[in-house]
């Protein structure tokens, strides 16, 4: 009779207005979860905004778990999702509980041994192991991953044996997606196996929202590596994209733009980021995505103050470059043109000075010639017994030989020594 309420109540208040329809909702799951009852009806839509039997349920169900953090409340809980929520919107609300209630118990992390009991609970319990098991394997991922414990993630994924008891739902995008975020975060693995772990969870047909967020949150959360900026910006853009009104997206796009240093389009994308930001959220702190958006924010304005300042260094440095330039060049020309000028006053200087050798020689053979056509006549004119007219054709004979020499001499020299190009 009291389920028959609670369902009639929630029906009622199907066309009320946010406000009511959230106190409604609240009420009716703070009751049944006092009273230790679960949901009595069912679940045929994913709308949480409007949907009062989901939004019920899932506000019963994060008092469930915010009261036992545990894996087994995880498995009750897949449980009551398999037999109430319509296969059509099963698997957009299995990822939204498994991954948001994991965040709001982050920190309740349960130990090795804590997770062996529970798997044997789960395996023990129905023949639905897969599916709890699955659910509980996500909701403690959420929970490292929450931490960004990456190398423990990694382990976890890969051989608890709560992981490999999900079996077939090992191989769903979401699961192959947490796998990627644990390997960017770790510094035992590379960025190409990250990757492509990141492109094999992409471009799955079963790609969801959860896969997305999941996707761009390891590559933000990674390790610096050669392209690491160029890849968050282009994923984050496909998947604005996809989800043109979602806060977290453009959040992931302002990072990446940042990382390459888009400080205009990253000022735009965080704009749109904090506009689209809800006020509320029965998962996430609106708190703390406002101060993470704004010091973002922050960060993108400081990084875009320094572009400017260090174009502005940059172009004073180009400035004073080039003037330097300028003046070496000046002084350059100036050396060359003295340098000229000094090559030009040696070649005359020793041109002058191998002139000035030539006419000492030169005079030298003139006086040399000189001095034997002298003594030469002398001799004739004093001795021996030729005739007066004689002594004269000598004479002669005499001075043109020795003018003849005197002009080999001089000829001789100045062919030796004239100047050549």
């Amino acid at each position: 009779m009291e389920s028959t309420a609670h369902t009639a109540r929630l029906e009622q208040a199907a066309g009320s207005d946010s406000r009511e329809l959230d106190r409604v909702c609240e009420e009716v799951a703070t009751t049944l979860f006092r009273d230790g009852v679960e949901p009595p009806f069912d679940v045929t839509s994913s709308d949480f905004a409007s949907d009062p039997f989901l939004i019920c349920a899932d506000r019963y169900w994060r008092l469930r778990f915010l009261d036992r953090p545990s894996i087994a409340t995880a498995a009750e809980c897949s449980a009551w999702l398999s037999q109430h929520v319509s296969r059509d919107h099963r698997t957009e609300v299995l990822e939204k509980w498994s991954l948001g209630y994991a965040f709001i118990t982050k920190d309740s992390v349960e130990s090795a041994t804590e997770l062996s009991r529970a798997v044997e609970v789960i395996v023990s319990a129905d023949t639905s192991a897969g599916d709890a098991a699955y659910f509980a394997t996500l909701y403690h991922a959420g929970k490292l991953r929450s931490n960004f414990s990456f190398d423990e993630l990694h382990q976890f994924m890969d051989s608890s044996l709560l992981a490999l008891a999900a079996g077939v739902h090992r191989r769903t995008a979401l699961f192959t997606a947490l796998r990627a975020f644990a390997a960017f975060g770790s510094r035992a693995i590379t960025s190409e196996h990250a990757i492509g772990l990141l492109d094999q969870a992409w471009s799955s047909p079963e790609r969801t929202r959860h896969v997305v967020d999941i996707c761009l949150n390891g590559i933000q959360a990674a390790m610096p590596f050669a392209g690491h900026g160029e890849l968050l910006r282009d994923r984050a853009e496909e998947a604005v994209r996809d989800y043109p009104r979602d806060h977290m997206f453009h959040f992931r796009l302002a990072s990446g733009l940042h990382m390459v240093r888009a400080y205009d389009a990253a000022l735009d994308s965080i704009n749109t980021a904090l506009r689209y930001l809800p006020a509320l959220g029965s998962r996430g702190s609106h708190k703390l995505l406002q101060e993470q958006f704004l010091n973002k924010r922050d960060l993108i304005l400081e990084g875009r103050l320094r572009a400017e300042l260090d174009g502005e260094h940059q172009r004073r440095l180009v400035e004073q470059e080039s003037r330097h330039r300028e003046n070496w060049e000046r002084l350059e020309h100036e050396l060359r043109r003295r340098g000229e000028e000094q090559d030009r006053a040696q070649r005359e200087g020793q041109e002058a000075a191998r002139a000035n050798h030539v006419r000492s020689v030169e005079l030298v053979a003139v006086f040399t010639s000189a001095i034997a056509f002298a003594v030469g006549s002398l001799q004739v004119t004093l001795t021996g017994s030729f005739s007066l007219r004689d002594r004269l054709a000598l004479i002669g004979a005499w001075g043109i030989g020795h003018a003849l020499f005197t002009l080999l001499i001089v000829g001789g020299t100045w062919l030796i020594t004239r100047p050549r190009r």
